[in-house]
């Protein structure tokens, strides 16, 4: 089977010189077949004259001895009564060919006229006033033969006989003609194509160049792993500088996410060294010193550990695209339970106002989760209070949840949302969780279609809005 051409300029060239060749081609069919015709009309133009010529003068009375014909090598004329006897016939021609006419045989001169030549009767003929019929035969004449377009016209002598007139034109000079123009166009084409297909290679080579700078400086890149690299952008504001433009933001954005998935790496290795040690520390003091062994504080510990595996689990789940099957969740029964799960745990006890219970299409763990990981942030920093609303606006689920702590500045409205973020760097990582709550609260709701912000509440302090589409 044979390959296609690898190289998209050698695609390029050959569609575009098979593309020409056809376009030629076709146009000069049209051109040869236009000028057949035009010649053609032309042939049969002359025969049709010649035959005129000689029927007005059979139609005026002139004997058919007398007609003046024209000359048998370019314009045999044949002159047959209605019987099939031919009455008159151009000098040297021996025979008539396709007509249907009963021709001129070898060696026997045409028939003279039955009278004198004398014609004392004033009245005219007629010549058929209708279309003469036009037919292509073969005509001998002084032992040559050629091909000829022949007119038939019909003509009615003064003495009331209808005889028919066949004139022919040669059609050599035509067919010559358009064999001249069909050689010419044959012998112009392939030095054409070639300059077709060449100008095509120069050009597609000029247009692809950026192309080839934008693969090699990629390639450079995959080879060193320096993402800050990019590729360069050509001036001309073309499809080729559209695609280097995206494929500068992917790669800045690849940057990105391999830069926020290193400090992740960092970040989580950071939170687990923590725990880790405090546990390896506590066991080896009771190794040596059983009396002393903490029991609550290695269990405070490992359940620390357990939950950051957890959260640290979910977030790879997210990024990975996990999305479980989602069903209609009813928002505000979902909130209920959450608050009854928690009630006997809490510190604040939250003041719940569940005005509405808006349908939503979800994950109910993942939603509850949400909910959870807002109410634990809120608990932490608030002073006295903790308010939990659910209700609907415009089609829109909304909860909302506030705290009279000392809120977010508006300069970190969008940071706190980050993995691994704490405003409250003093407090200590026991008390101040590892920075992952509200960075998977917004991550679930994002994956919900919904979207989670943070303003000031109206009292002082923080609220959080979570808003999804409701069914």
């Amino acid at each position: 089977m044979a390959r296609r051409p690898a190289s998209v300029r050698a695609r390029t060239t050959l569609g575009a010189t098979a593309v020409v060749a056809v376009a030629l081609v076709a146009a000069g069919l049209a051109v040869v077949l236009l000028l057949r015709s035009n010649l053609g009309g032309q042939a049969d133009l002359k025969a049709e004259v010649a035959a005129r010529e000689v029927a007005s003068q059979l139609a005026a009375g002139t004997p058919f001895a007398a007609l003046d014909l024209p000359d048998g090598e370019d314009r045999p004329v044949q002159v047959v009564d209605e019987e099939g006897r031919v009455r008159a016939a151009s000098e040297d021609l021996r025979r008539i060919h396709g007509t249907g006419s009963p021709g001129v045989r070898p060696g026997r001169p045409p028939s003279g006229d039955d009278d004198d030549g004398d014609d004392d009767d004033p009245a005219r003929g007629e010549v058929s006033g209708g279309d003469p019929e036009f037919s292509t035969g073969r005509a001998t004449v002084d032992d040559r033969t050629a091909d000829y377009r022949f007119a038939a016209v019909e003509v009615t002598t003064p003495r009331d006989e209808t005889v028919t007139v066949y004139a022919g034109a040669d059609l050599a000079a035509a067919r010559d003609a358009v064999g001249t123009a069909v050689r010419a166009m044959l012998a112009g084409l392939p030095p054409l194509l070639a300059v077709v297909a060449g100008v095509t290679w120069l050009v597609t080579r000029r247009a692809l160049r950026p192309v080839e700078a934008v693969r090699a400086e990629l390639a450079e890149i995959t080879s060193s792993g320096d993402l800050a690299r990019r590729v360069p952008v050509p001036e001309a504001r073309d499809e080729i500088a559209g695609l280097a433009a995206t494929t500068n933001a992917t790669l800045a954005a690849l940057e990105e996410s391999v830069a926020r998935q290193r400090g992740f790496v960092a970040d989580a290795s950071h939170e687990l060294r923590s725990p880790i040690a405090s546990l390896r520390t506590q066991l080896e003091v009771a190794a040596a010193h059983p009396e002393l062994l903490d029991v609550g504080g290695l269990v405070e510990d490992v359940l620390r550990l357990q939950r950051l595996a957890a959260d640290l689990l979910l977030l790879a789940r997210i990024d990975a695209g996990d999305r479980p099957p989602a069903r209609p969740v009813a928002l505000g029964g979902l909130v209920g339970e959450e608050l009854e799960r928690r009630a006997a745990g809490d510190r604040i006890t939250v003041q719940a106002s569940i005005e509405a219970d808006p349908r939503v299409m979800g994950v109910p763990g993942r939603l509850s989760r949400v909910v959870g990981n807002l109410l634990d942030n809120a608990q932490r920093h608030a002073c006295s209070a903790v308010r939990l609303s659910v209700g609907e606006e415009a089609g829109t689920a909304v909860v909302r949840v506030a705290d009279d702590g000392p809120g977010v500045p508006p300069a970190d409205h969008e940071r706190i949302f980050e993995r691994f973020v704490r405003l409250d760097d003093a407090r200590s990582r026991d008390e101040g969780g590892a920075g992952l709550g509200l960075a998977i609260a917004r991550d679930l709701v994002l994956a919900h279609g919904g979207d989670l912000a943070v303003r000031e509440a109206p009292g002082g302090g923080a609220l959080f809005e979570v808003r999804l589409p409701a069914v």
